[in-house]
């Protein structure tokens, strides 16, 4: 599975993009590059790849976020270093950007110098589970509204179907079809799928291209 050199995670709130900034970056470290990972949430409360601070620092992976992350304070500010992320390219990037329009707001600043580079790849994340993303069209609209809001064209799907600690192998594959329905529609490949490590053993043989994810 190949990746460039700047990951962009995006979707619908609620579709895992989190668990799965963690689990790419891990992997990306395991090639010897350095990687930094970058929390672009711009509302307190939906702070979370800083809740896997110490997960990352132990692995050797740099997190950058907002000053105010964890704090009680609400405060729509993104730290300079994040240009920084962008700009040095001797370093995997993976940017966990914020649920739906709102988020993808914060990724519009860093979109000129990210076209510039053209190393990168804006992944869609998909859970199907979810209320609002439970067909391709749903989907669909989150995708053009997440577009249009950040500036900058999604390359690629990724399905995170899940329902969570009770997710089964066969709940994974059940998305597959509706999956390819969404990439149809959207004339976008499907990247990879994410599964929980311990659904890993039981899909490896029946879907290519899987990321086990530590949920």
């Amino acid at each position: 599975m190949d990746f460039k050199r700047v990951s962009i995670l995006v979707g619908h709130y609620g579709s895992g993009k989190t668990s799965l900034a963690v689990s790419l970056a891990e992997r990306l470290r395991e090639s010897g590059k350095p990687v930094v990972v970058a929390d672009l949430d711009i509302v307190n409360p939906y702070f979370r790849t800083t809740d896997h601070r110490q997960e990352l620092e132990e692995r050797g992976i740099e997190l950058i976020t907002s000053k105010f992350a964890g704090s009680n304070l609400d405060i729509p500010a993104l730290p300079a270093e994040l240009y920084r992320m962008v700009e040095d390219k001797s370093a995997y990037a993976v940017l966990d950007v914020g649920g739906d329009d709102r988020g993808a707001v914060a990724l519009g600043r860093y979109v000129p110098s990210i076209l510039a580079e053209q190393n990168y790849e804006m992944l869609f994340v998909t859970n199907f589970f979810r209320p609002l993303t439970r067909t391709p069209e749903d989907a669909l609209d989150v995708l053009h509204e997440i577009e249009a809001a950040c500036g900058i064209r999604i390359t690629s799907l990724v399905n995170n179907s899940n329902l969570g600690k009770e997710t089964v192998a066969q709940d994974v594959l059940d998305t597959i079809e509706t999956m390819e329905a969404f990439s149809l529609l959207s004339g976008l490949p499907v990247g990879f799928t994410a599964v929980a490590r311990r659904l890993y053993p039981a899909l490896e043989r029946e879907l290519d291209e899987l990321l086990p994810v530590d949920v």
